[in-house]
């Protein structure tokens, strides 16, 4: 038998089987049973239907991690609509080329937010603007509770293929302009039930939102809480004593963080020494840097968390291995560091490889490095209009497959490690920054004639952005400009995430003959004292 795998039967299950159950604590402090979340998605879905949107259409969500998004997701899919979230961190640029890029026909953003959307409004292709507080958003946006009042629970749900879009999550990847990632119904729910196996994730968890619900759909867990029937526990940004204090009174057993968020936790309670935990046990999940060990340690053995090292990337679902192999180590002994601090086994489903330039795999000894590719049900289909981005990601080195971008080795069990990457690309606490990006911003400065910009070691954020500038008085001991200058500049033309934060100038760059750039040799010199060449937490 064939079944489409549709993204709106996870609130379909859901309000079948736990209607009266909660579904959601909101930031506001109301609490909603899937019943209720049900009905408020289907007078989205209704309100949206009578402002002309239909199947197909690119519906944006500019929002932190409260109700309003979840429902709106629901709203929209529910429709055949295209989930967008968008990054609230973005600068009004950011959004003016990924409003007009999807062709996005309706928005609804967070009050906090709207004001990057106003000033961008004449430029974008949106017609329809909701917010949760109109008061505090200059310009005309609607509603969102008054559209969900006024427009009642009947729509028309129109057929849907499992092979259609149904969200794109766009990404910085490595070039200036953003990628949409365009993920079907199919891939969607298949990443879905790999969490819900390999997270652990039941009906009677309390899922704290910590990480961002724009990040690939939450990695995706906007689905999986969902339809599994458990809790969301919202909030509206990351703080240390907020998140152990929700983990205690909400009774929280799952959630999921950056290191960053690890590491704000690990400060806080060493400052304060918090209760760490309700009644049940916490689970945690944790990808993108390798958490320090020390870090694991305190989580587990000071917390009395049980983490999971996770990895993946916008276009892979997002996640496609980890690193909770219990047969692989003891939950007592300190060998369990050694395979934690690894980005660990494929997950179901999923085929994973380790290749040199010519495609061929390396050897499982640990030692050899090689491109990670992937394979999977959860990988996404495309780039939204951008064909040539997408045969490169699927062909440069083995056909058919993902190519992440990351090196890596591989072991005898099959486990991979990522030492460094292909890409032109930072990951600083989780977020995606493009070098090339940064470089561009930095050459707009008058005082700047080459720069190269490449990832440092930080022990707060994994790695951030390190500018080498020649200056162009052409004397690096009096450049004209200062650091604290550049900073500033790149503050005041890119998302903040963005900003470089460490300057050094110098009388020269290293080039080939050819007088290409040899980041590789600042990289070296600047990870020297470092066992591998990417952030470790």
């Amino acid at each position: 038998m064939h079944k489409p795998l549709l993204v709106p039967e996870f609130l379909d299950r859901a309000r079948t089987h736990y209607g009266d159950d909660e579904a959601v604590v909101a930031t506001t402090g109301e609490r909603f049973t899937y019943d209720q979340l049900g009905e408020r998605a289907d007078r989205f879905s209704a309100a949206l239907q009578e402002r002309g949107i239909e199947k197909g259409d690119r519906v944006a969500v500019l929002d932190p991690n409260t109700h309003y998004h979840l429902e709106a997701a629901y709203g929209i899919m529910q429709i055949g609509g295209v989930h967008t979230p968008l990054n609230y961190r973005l600068t009004p640029d950011d959004f003016e080329y990924i409003l007009s890029d999807a062709g996005v026909d309706a928005i609804y953003a967070d009050y906090d937010f709207a004001e990057r959307i106003e000033a961008v409004r004449d430029e974008v292709p949106t017609e329809t603007f909701i917010t949760n507080d109109p008061t505090e958003v200059d310009g005309d946006w609607e509603s969102f509770d008054g559209v969900l009042e006024e427009a009642g629970t009947e729509y028309d749900r129109p057929e849907m293929a499992e092979d259609e879009i149904i969200t794109i999550n766009y990404t910085s990847g490595t070039t200036g302009d953003p990628k949409g990632v365009c993920r079907t119904h199919r891939c969607e729910t298949i990443h879905a039930y790999l969490l819900v196996a390999h997270q652990e994730i039941t009906d009677d968890d309390t899922y704290l939102w910590t990480l961002p619900m724009f990040h690939a759909n939450g990695w995706g867990h906007i689905f999986a809480v969902t339809g599994i029937g458990a809790t969301h526990v919202c909030t509206r940004g990351i703080d240390a004593g907020e998140i152990f204090e929700t983990v205690r009174s909400e009774d929280v057993s799952y959630m999921c963080g950056a290191p960053t968020v690890l590491n704000m936790l690990v400060d806080y309670y060493e400052d304060h020494e918090p209760e760490t935990t309700g009644e049940r046990e916490v689970r945690l999940a944790t990808a993108g840097s390798a958490p320090p060990e020390a870090t694991i340690r305190t989580v587990e053995d000071e917390f009395g968390w049980y983490l999971k090292h996770v990895y993946g990337a916008t276009e892979t679902g997002p996640l496609i291995t980890t690193s909770d192999a219990r047969r692989r180590f003891d939950d007592d002994s300190d060998d369990r560091f050694r395979i934690k601090k690894r980005q660990g086994l494929a997950y179901l489903g999923t085929e994973i490889r380790v290749v040199d330039e010519d495609g061929n795999d390396v050897p499982r000894d640990d030692e050899t490095l090689g491109e990670v590719v992937v394979r999977g049900n959860q990988i996404m289909e495309k780039y939204w209009e951008k064909p040539e981005a997408t045969e490169e990601a699927f062909t440069d080195r083995v056909e058919g497959y993902y190519h992440t971008g990351d090196l890596a080795t591989i072991d005898e069990n099959g486990m991979i490690a990522i030492q460094d990457r292909k890409k032109d690309i930072i990951i600083s606490g989780g977020e995606n920054i493009s070098s090339i990006e940064l470089e561009d911003a930095l050459f707009d400065h008058p005082e700047v004639s080459d720069v190269a910009v490449i990832p440092a070691p930080s022990d707060e954020w994994g790695e951030t952005p390190k500018a080498f500038v020649v200056p162009a008085s052409g004397d690096p001991d009096d450049p004209g400009v200062t650091a604290g200058d550049l900073e500033a500049f790149t503050r005041e033309n890119l998302a903040g995430y963005k900003v470089v934060h460490r300057v050094e100038f110098v009388a020269e760059l290293p080039t080939t003959a050819t007088g290409k750039v040899q980041k590789y040799e600042l990289r070296q010199e600047e990870w020297e004292d470092e066992k591998r060449m990417v952030g470790q937490g």
